[in-house]
């Protein structure tokens, strides 16, 4: 009865997701039966995989795996409390220390993801009587990092200094403090912030600069060290945010800048007060990977040659891959039941290729958004344009 009552006063929820069916934008969660890699076990399937954020392969690489277990071996497996508490292990430490030489910063603190890295860094810093300034496509997990803060809020267009500096010149003087932030990498575009032309506008106008780096670790920079470091701007970002969930094959965020911002955000970042610290396994994994990066750049080498070879075949057939300037691939299709159809077909032929359709991206945006790896070969970048190919002539795409 009780079961009952709940369903009719929720009723309106079956309602809005027949909708989502209808406009073709449900989304439909396939489900793995092996690890990361180049190919995977997806509903039963052997498929070629190009939806993972596993970049350099490292998710289920020798050396971070072997990491994980012997640390679950010394330490247990969780941490048992917050990091304020008794959640603090010698682990986290030199994961912390590791990533701040491997970032080239003063200091380096750590969160269980990079969504609450953002959600934990803005509202830290960012209060009543500021003014933040955001990229019009920044990340969900920034947008709710700033809704989380009692600051005023503005958008410039995307990745357009001009729009930048004309919001900076209309509210200067008026705020405490103001407060630039963008991703590094977007996500569904794979474009990149013009991060010099927004560094020197904030220094002019005094304000503080947040990028989240979260597609550009292990991407960007010498061996992945990010955006920061692919535009030689240390010490001129206030504060660095980032993830070790994507390319660093684990689980985790990170903030990177001066001692005292990591210091501040040890006392005052909720998710580093309030949730448990990340799990010992995911820690030593973390470790394991930017050891790997920090000894050699090959991954990442291979990653961007992967890019190269697969971008130039798929516009040489006649796809559009949008702005692209990353191994993010987006296959631009607009329509999203077109997109829906495209990644059914795609997954019927073997090729893995999620549809991102709005809320994602804007309405007559949606795409096959595919995802290159340093794990797939030649052979696999050759089978994956074959299938596109066969069945973007089939859909009437190219």
């Amino acid at each position: 009865m009780t079961t009952k009552r709940n369903n009719q006063r929720l009723g309106w929820l079956a309602d809005e997701l027949a909708q989502l069916q209808e406009q073709g934008r449900y989304t439909n969660i396939r489900t793995l039966g092996s690890p990361q890699g180049a190919w995977l076990e997806v509903d039963g399937k052997k498929v070629l995989n190009f939806c993972s954020n596993n970049y350099l392969g490292l998710a289920n690489h020798p050396r971070v795996t072997t990491a994980a277990r012997d640390a679950i071996d010394r330490f247990g497996v969780g941490p048992g409390a917050v990091r304020t508490i008794a959640g603090t292990m010698t682990l986290h430490e030199e994961l912390e220390r590791k990533l701040a030489e491997f970032k080239r910063a003063e200091a380096v603190v750590t969160f269980q993801s990079g969504f609450s890295a953002n959600v934990g860094v803005i509202p830290a810093l960012v209060g009543d009587g500021d003014l933040v300034i955001s990229d019009q496509l920044n990340h969900a997990s920034i947008i709710d990092g700033v809704r989380l803060t009692k600051a005023d809020r503005t958008i410039y267009e995307h990745c357009n200094p001009a729009s930048l500096e004309e919001v900076l010149e209309e509210n200067y003087g008026q705020y405490t403090r103001m407060f630039v932030i963008t991703d590094g990498v977007f996500s569904m575009d794979g474009d990149i912030a013009p991060l010099p032309e927004i560094v020197k506008l904030a220094e002019r106008f005094g304000a503080i600069t947040v990028v989240d780096d979260a597609h550009g670790e292990g991407v960007l920079g010498k061996g992945g060290r990010g955006i920061v470091d692919h535009f030689d701007l240390h010490g001129r970002v206030d504060v660095e945010i980032g993830t070790l969930s994507k390319a660093f094959g684990a689980v985790g965020g990170l903030a990177a800048g001066s001692q005292v911002l990591t210091d501040w955000l040890k006392q005052r970042g909720r998710p580093f007060l309030f949730s448990s610290a990340m799990t010992v396994p995911d820690v030593a994994a973390c470790i394991a990977a930017v050891d790997l990066l920090s000894e050699s750049t090959e991954l990442v080498d291979r990653l961007w040659q992967n890019a190269r070879l697969f971008q130039g075949e798929m516009r040489r057939l006649g796809f559009d891959t949008g702005k692209t300037q990353t191994p993010i691939t987006p296959v631009m299709l607009g329509d999203e039941l077109l997109a829906q159809q495209f990644s059914r077909r795609l997954y019927e032929e073997g090729v893995f290729g999620t549809a991102i359709t709005f809320p994602t991206v804007p309405r007559g945006k949606a795409r096959i958004r595919v995802m290159l790896s340093a794990a797939h070969s030649n052979d696999d970048l050759e089978a994956g344009l074959q299938i596109f190919a066969r069945v973007g002539k089939e859909l009437g795409v190219i």
